[in-house]
């Protein structure tokens, strides 16, 4: 993926990770067109940023997405690289029947959400030189946390439907993944002051790092992310899982 040049369709771009990322890219050499169902807050991200622009969508809604694709292809013709960051964490108790609502809105907005801008977008892309898709998971990808088990569950979805949509691509689009530990955002509350949670100032400076590499690598994993990721590999999934559920229980 070009470090500059692009023009970068980034969804959840209101808060935390996304808004770090488009601010980052803008500042890099890019037209950034930020999402989300907030637009005070999408327009704060764009604050005195002249080619960040600011464009209310809910990503659970297919019919918005048809025609928020429609439009900004139009506005934009040169678009050339999506983002699916959006995304919700609803902490649930999995043991108990429960209003199921939560968990259904976190798989729409979590994986269905980036199916669907994807779908909307992949033709025009396609026709498009240095196009990219990005597609935000999450450490939990890879061992799953008990009190979010939906949303850990669509993020090993996410990261499944990656890797066959990058064969899929191959030669015509290129699909990263971006999957980030926990960190310092408002993701879930209180979550922005959590200790040992990763700084976002950190995260962000190392994940751009990463997106400078040439090739860009496949994922882009800071290096906490090892943790996670590496568990089963390393033989010791179980000793995570307890680890990783033991201390957030």
């Amino acid at each position: 993926m070009k470090t500059s040049g692009n023009t970068i369709l980034l969804t959840g771009g209101g808060t935390g990770i996304g808004r770090e990322l488009a601010q980052r890219w803008h500042d890099a050499g890019n037209v950034v067109i930020v999402t989300g169902r907030t637009l005070a807050s999408l327009e704060e991200t764009a604050k005195g940023r002249e080619n960040i622009h600011a464009v209310a969508l809910d990503v659970a809604d297919p019919a918005a997405i048809a025609a928020f694709a429609a439009d900004v292809l139009a506005r934009f013709p040169a678009l050339n690289v999506l983002v699916n960051n959006a995304g919700i964490m609803p902490l649930e108790d999995v043991s108990v029947p429960r209003d199921l609502s939560r968990a259904e809105a976190c798989v729409v907005t979590n994986l269905l959400g980036p199916i669907r801008m994807t779908d909307a977008l992949i033709g025009h892309l396609r026709e498009q030189a240095d196009a990219a898709v990005v597609n935000v998971s999450s450490g939990l990808a890879f061992v799953p946390l008990v009190g979010a088990a939906v949303y850990s569950a669509t993020k090993a979805a996410i990261h499944s439907w990656t890797d066959s949509l990058r064969f899929a691509l191959k030669g015509a689009v290129e699909v990263i993944e971006l999957a980030p530990p926990a960190v310092q955002t408002e993701l879930t509350p209180g979550q922005s002051t959590r200790e040992g949670y990763m700084p976002l100032d950190a995260f962000i400076d190392e994940v751009m790092r990463l997106f400078a590499k040439v090739p860009t690598p496949e994922l882009i994993g800071v290096e906490r992310l090892g943790f996670l990721r590496n568990a089963e590999a390393e033989g010791r999934y179980a000793q995570t899982f307890a680890a990783l559920n033991g201390a957030a229980h």
